[in-house]
């Protein structure tokens, strides 16, 4: 039967974990070096004003929701994705950005927007007793 020894060195592991620490560091330095892609500057051109869903505002459900919006090169809503975010409010989110409309530009783009749901900003906050509520 074959043996197989094995030999460490003393500064071994201490050298293989500088390497490593040397390839995340160069790792982080180039993604910081690289630009974010044209495409994802487009700016909006008209905006629909988002509507609170019903049953978010009776449960009080607050919070961001990032989407990202797929846009043509005339300008035009072509897809919208939730990224992250309450899915109550996520539907609400996308039904706003497909009908928004985006400058043009030299072909498709995506743009991630991120949308904030409070209900401080909606009159009539669910929860808050009324005239003739008591």
């Amino acid at each position: 039967m074959n043996k197989i020894r094995f030999k460490f060195r003393p500064g071994g592991m201490r050298s293989a974990g500088m390497r490593l620490f040397q390839a995340a560091a160069l790792a982080g330095v180039l993604m910081l070096a690289i630009p974010a892609s044209a495409g994802d500057l487009r700016a909006v051109k008209s905006r629909v004003p988002l509507g609170y869903p019903e049953i978010a505002k009776r449960m009080r459900i607050e919070g961001e929701v990032r989407i990202e919006v797929t846009v043509d090169a005339e300008g035009k809503v072509t897809g919208v994705k939730t990224i992250s975010g309450n899915r109550t409010l996520s539907s609400a989110a996308e039904d706003a950005a497909r009908k928004w409309k985006f400058e043009p530009g030299p072909g498709s783009a995506t743009v991630n927007v991120a949308l904030t749901f409070a209900l401080a900003q909606w009159p009539g906050r669910a929860g808050s007793p009324t005239r003739g509520q008591r």
